[in-house]
């Protein structure tokens, strides 16, 4: 097939698809756009640069070209396990800048740089300013109080036997209807917002609450949005009791993530609980070593 064409202007995050999922099939490069070819033969084009996230579940593979044309144009590709309930590895689209990598580690590093982003986050969640002299394990508490009643709320409204959350990853067929959608739609939250947190130059692994996963920071951000977007869509399709509730799941959040603009919404959410660590972008050393050929600037977000 036809090499990767050069000089692709790259379309903002927040304008993008949010993410597709592909399956049975290889990914590849025609006429300058992604396609996925079956075993029949059969293509399927999807626009170039015009989707934030492709979720490669089992059965497909991925050509060189489609690799490099998706780090061109800033699409992340995301290989996950059957419905896209376990994450295996992901690509990098342009990876972490250096300086807001360093920014990032610096306010993890810093207790109190940390605890004011926790804070932050806390508060953007449960919509109300916390009280300053709470520990980060006081916020906790406090939020498992209200995740459980935010279960409660959802399972009565939409009626579905609610246990609690769980499931086994190693075993997912075990998991009741409910939790099986949970799983779903928090997979799909995942992979945009780790999207997101890349496109805007950042390290998905460094997390301020989470920390010790290699999407430690998504876990962090993707909670911001799950309560708006992927618990009420996992409810209402768990109360439909369809035939396949992961791929119904997938189509609510896909539609759930428009409407919401989660694109254009994750990285300005970003700055805003980095930026109330009370910290500033560290300045690079008056002796350091700058690039001496430096490598065009791409702008996702």
């Amino acid at each position: 097939m036809p090499g990767v064409p050069q000089n692709i202007p790259t379309i903002p995050l927040k304008e993008r698809t949010s993410l597709l999922f592909l399956e049975y099939g290889e990914l590849d490069v025609l006429d300058g756009a992604f396609v996925l070819v079956d075993a029949r033969g059969v293509r399927i084009q999807i626009p170039v640069g015009g989707v934030a996230c492709l979720m490669l579940e089992p059965g497909t593979r991925v050509s060189h070209a489609a690799v490099k044309l998706a780090s061109q144009v800033g699409c992340l590709l995301v290989w996950v396990g059957e419905a896209g309930v376990r994450f295996y590895s992901s690509g990098h689209p342009g990876g972490a800048r250096s300086d807001k990598l360093l920014y990032q580690a610096s306010i993890a590093l810093d207790p109190v740089g940390r605890l004011n982003v926790v804070r932050k986050m806390f508060e953007i969640r449960f919509g109300e300013r916390m009280d300053p002299t709470l520990s980060i394990n006081q916020m906790r508490g406090l939020e498992g109080v209200r995740v459980r009643s935010l279960y409660e709320e959802y399972s009565h409204r939409y009626r579905v036997r609610w246990e609690g959350r769980r499931y086994d990853p190693k075993n997912w067929g075990a998991a009741d209807l409910p939790n099986k959608c949970l799983s779903a739609g928090t997979a799909c939250l995942y992979g945009v917002v780790e999207a997101g947190i890349l496109a805007a130059g950042y390290s998905p692994s460094i997390g301020f609450l989470h920390t010790g996963d290699p999407l430690s920071f998504v876990f962090d951000i993707a909670d911001l949005f799950k309560f708006e977007t992927v618990v009420p869509a996992a409810f209402e399709v768990a109360g439909q009791r369809p035939v396949h509730p992961e791929r119904q799941v997938r189509y609510k959040c896909r539609d759930l993530f428009r409407q919401q603009n989660i694109l254009e919404r994750i990285i300005p959410t970003i700055q805003e609980v980095l930026e109330a660590s009370g910290m500033l972008m560290p300045k690079p050393y008056e002796d350091s070593v700058m690039p001496a050929i430096k490598k065009e600037e791409k702008e996702w977000d």
